[in-house]
């Protein structure tokens, strides 16, 4: 008869290995590989949360204050605000181009720093602040911030949100919702 316990220390032996080169394979792994390089949140919301009246139509019309973060060799950042679930197809609240790499903030009513604010679905360069059509039930805003290349020519309008989405090589995406 044959003794188990030389197969049941060569079973351990060759799961300890697993487990060591697993563990070497980890803390080797690139430093600079990074899942997501772009990120946006709001101090005044969650991600899928109600949007506080302040920052509506019934409030005060001012943007909600920002936090993102990017790597800082990204080449400029673009945020692009808008309403999934307008009567009359997506709805433009912001676009703000030019906003430097980095980690960033705003305060509440503020446009990122030396940001430059494009034309929205009104035709006005500003903040349009969330105000869905009575009755049109829950809204979704989107506060999608984009990585994208230097000096990206942008057509006029809601064509820029467009071609925004289209040359960006990461995004991250913070929605906040509304109804009245």
């Amino acid at each position: 008869m044959t003794s188990t316990f030389p197969r049941i220390v060569s079973a351990i032996a060759g799961v300890a290995v697993l487990v060591i080169l697993t563990g070497l394979a980890a803390t080797n792994a690139d430093p600079t590989a990074q899942a997501d390089p772009v990120g946006i949140t709001s101090p005044a919301f969650a991600d899928g949360a109600p949007i506080p009246v302040r920052y509506t139509c019934q409030g005060d019309s001012i943007p909600p204050p920002l936090a993102w973060t990017a790597p800082a060799g990204a080449a400029e950042l673009a945020l692009v605000v808008d309403d999934t679930d307008a009567p009359g197809g997506l709805f433009i609240h912001w676009i703000v181009t030019g906003i430097a790499p980095g980690p960033g903030s705003t305060a509440d009513g503020q446009t990122p720093p030396n940001g430059h604010v494009l034309p929205n679905s009104t035709g006005n360069s500003a903040y349009f602040a969330p105000c869905p059509p009575p009755g049109s039930g829950t809204h979704h805003y989107r506060f999608t911030l984009y990585q994208v290349p230097p000096g990206l020519q942008l057509p006029t309008g809601s064509a820029a949100a467009q071609a925004i989405a289209q040359a960006a090589t990461a995004q991250a995406r913070l929605t906040g919702t509304f109804q009245r």
